[in-house]
């Protein structure tokens, strides 16, 4: 047992605010949270991963509320590590005379029992003696929220909030209360000793995380024996593993659905602009999720995607339009309010909910026929219901390819006739007349060729600039957008094909800086908002695909490696990059993961001088 010292009423000691690279994260396909290096842990919706925050340190470090384990050490070295092949957390500290670690997961069993939705932080000293101290500061409702708190016993504290279920923290060490009304603790720790924190809803069954250790063990046995199902056998394995077990952990047990991220609220520019809310599942990330997940081999996860995408298409309106974006369990996100109490670090306070909701982004119809065909190709046949709910929605493609969108990057200034969406569009009816004839499916044939031959002409025609030779974001102009590198990724156009290579060339030469692909051309006010975003993760991943398949191995396999250097210390990446290697926007962002997956694959096949033959 843990030695105990005497537990003192403390100054509110809020933690530095922390980079966004500098933190792991942790879940349980529920909800999910982010730690910190110091051990503080910053960020965490709860119980779901859309739900208001009980932890926003990270947004505003005054009034977010954290939840921090640390030693009492000068200076220590600190290292943070996943445990190998899990989402296990491991934080260590280090000097001369101790060293301790802080374990951090969400309980999850093999059995396929429902473990508690809680969160467990186990304290180890490895060596020497330490001293260490713990502060549970939860603020309610994206610190709107006012609490009580209530000392249960010795070494149990429940919070209690006005309106939403109270927490209860639980510990293997005596826990008191002081004036800001958290639960604090000091202790001391001798070499090979523990002590255990469990903070979850006052409803649920904490007791089954006890002992922590037995938990912990259960828990590295499920994500070890999930891991071990993959079927990647490439050069990349650890980090395409580690993405893999970043997408596993934002989907969602109960619905299949991926968020986009867990966070909201991070700015994508350093000057603290454009903070959105990532916590939902966009359709246009359903094919490269089915994409990535069949190509790994988790043909389960694949398949409870595409039951919440089926489910969608089944539910969308009368003329076969679909949302862009839903909440998990497939019902629309919230509108989008200012998260006021949360000022954050930024010159705005965040945003909750997603405007983007209501937009028209034609592209998303090509993503969702893109994992339909694709998991007939590789999973299983479509139902005859499922034909026809899919026959609606291309018959509405077919009838709304020319009008203007928003498209992939949701402008919010305006609407406009867009290359990507335009191309996307053509990738809804190209699928859907490769399952036809595959399947033998009744279709209109005649009348889809036509709309697909004719949005392939109109990409020629309207989108291509000669002067600059490089397709463009819209007719007319000059300007440059990096999602035109799905083009031969989508099998619009071929690899090689001499208005590709220029457009490629004219990338590399106006959107890029070292590895990191820019959106679309920087400068002026283009998409209508404030300041100048980093380079876009996911675009780095698609150029070195784009090179690797244009024959430029060497060149892609330098712009992919570079991009390794660029994930935080644990093989995470947010959604952009700075100039200076800072990482921005909403951390850790399936895109990024979902195109390093497939960068990583075609980069194999390249190197080993393999070509999957487009069928």
């Amino acid at each position: 047992m843990a030695e105990q010292t005497q537990t003192q009423t403390q100054t509110k000691r809020v933690p530095c605010s922390t980079p966004i690279e500098e933190h792991g994260v942790i879940g349980n396909m529920r909800t999910t949270a982010l730690v910190a290096t110091d051990g503080a842990l910053n960020f965490m919706c709860y119980p779901r991963v859309d739900s208001p925050t009980i932890f926003g340190a990270l947004l505003d470090a005054q009034r977010g509320g954290h939840f921090q384990i640390a030693p009492v050490i000068d200076a220590p070295r600190v290292k943070q590590m996943y445990l190998p092949e899990t989402n296990v957390l491991v934080t260590r500290f280090m000097s001369p005379d101790a060293v301790c670690e802080v374990i951090d997961f969400m309980p999850l069993t093999r059995s396929g029992d429902d473990a508690p939705n809680c969160v467990v932080r186990i304290v180890r000293a490895i060596f020497g003696r330490v001293s260490m101290t713990m502060r549970c500061a939860p603020r309610f409702d994206y610190a709107r929220s006012e609490h009580e708190v209530v000392q249960a016993s010795e070494r149990a504290v429940r919070f209690e909030p006005a309106e939403s279920e109270a927490l209860t923290l639980c510990a293997t060490v005596d826990v008191s209360i002081d004036g800001n009304k958290d639960a604090i603790a000091r202790f001391d720790l001798d070499e090979d000793e523990t002590a255990c924190f469990v903070l979850g809803g006052a409803s649920e069954p904490l007791e089954r995380t006890q002992p922590c250790d037995a938990s912990l063990d259960e828990t590295v046995a499920y994500w070890r024996a999930w891991a071990t199902q993959s079927t990647y056998r490439g050069r990349y394995r650890e980090v395409v593993m580690r993405s893999a077990l970043l997408l596993k952990l934002l989907s969602s047990r109960e619905h299949g659905a991926i968020v986009a991220a867990p966070t909201f609220g991070l700015p994508e520019t350093p000057q603290g602009g454009r903070r959105w809310d990532y916590r939902y599942t966009w359709i246009r990330d359903a094919a490269f999720s089915v994409y990535a997940l069949l190509r790994l081999g988790y043909t389960g996860e694949a398949q409870q995607f595409m039951h919440w995408i089926a489910e969608r298409n089944k539910r969308c309106d009368s003329d076969g339009s679909l949302r862009v974006m839903y909440a998990v369990d497939g019902e629309p996100p919230p509108e989008e309010t200012v998260a006021g109490e949360l000022h954050g670090s930024g010159i705005e306070p965040p945003l909750i909910g997603n405007a983007a909701r209501d937009q028209m982004q034609l592209d998303v119809y090509g993503a969702l026929m893109d994992a339909v065909y694709l998991y007939n190709k590789y999973g299983a046949a479509i139902s005859h219901d499922g034909w026809q709910h899919v026959t609606r929605t291309i018959d509405y493609v077919a009838a709304h390819w020319e009008e203007p969108d928003h498209g992939i990057w949701e402008f919010r200034n305006g609407a406009r006739p867009l290359l990507h969406s335009r191309l996307m569009c053509w990738v809804a009816l190209d699928r859907a007349l490769r399952l036809a004839q595959k399947r033998s499916l009744p279709a209109p044939f005649a009348e889809w060729f036509d709309v697909r031959d004719r949005i392939h002409r109109d990409i020629h025609e309207n989108f291509w600039n000669g002067e600059l030779e490089s397709f463009v974001q819209t007719p007319g102009s000059k300007i440059l957008d990096a999602s035109v590198l799905m083009m031969p990724l989508v099998r619009f156009i071929g690899p090689k094909d001499a208005r590709w290579l220029s457009t490629l060339d004219a990338i590399g030469r106006d959107l890029r800086v070292d590895p990191l692909i820019f959106r679309y051309t920087r400068g002026g006010a283009l998409d209508g908002l404030d300041g100048e975003e980093g380079g876009f993760s996911a675009c780095s991943f698609w150029y070195a695909e784009a090179l690797a398949r244009a024959g430029r191995v060497d060149e892609g396999r330098l712009v992919f490696e570079k991009m390794l250097a660029y994930s935080n210390h644990v093989g995470l990446y947010s959604e952009e990059v700075a100039v200076d290697g800072a990482s921005l926007g909403n951390f850790p962002q399936a895109l990024t993961h979902l195109a390093l997956i497939s960068s990583a694959f075609q980069l194999d096949r390249s190197l080993e001088g393999r070509h999957a033959p487009w069928s």
